[in-house]
């Protein structure tokens, strides 16, 4: 089964990232709650490294053609 953030663009992806980090580093969070959003931030970085692969993948091909 799928995980949720399999479907989300790379666009949505980073902007969720950057969201989670704006909040991380306000300074007003609690532990528990930074825990889970590291956890999520993980998550969507391995969600964007993956798109990035995949985009560089078919730009490779199309330069070989």
């Amino acid at each position: 089964m799928p995980k949720k953030n399999d479907t989300l663009t790379f666009e949505d992806a980073l902007g969720r990232l950057e969201t989670i980090l704006e909040s991380m580093e306000s300074g007003d969070t609690p532990l528990a709650d930074l825990v889970a959003k590291f956890e999520e931030g993980s998550d969507l970085l391995k969600v964007c490294q993956a798109k990035l692969k995949e985009a560089e993948l078919k730009i490779e091909t199309l330069n070989i053609k």
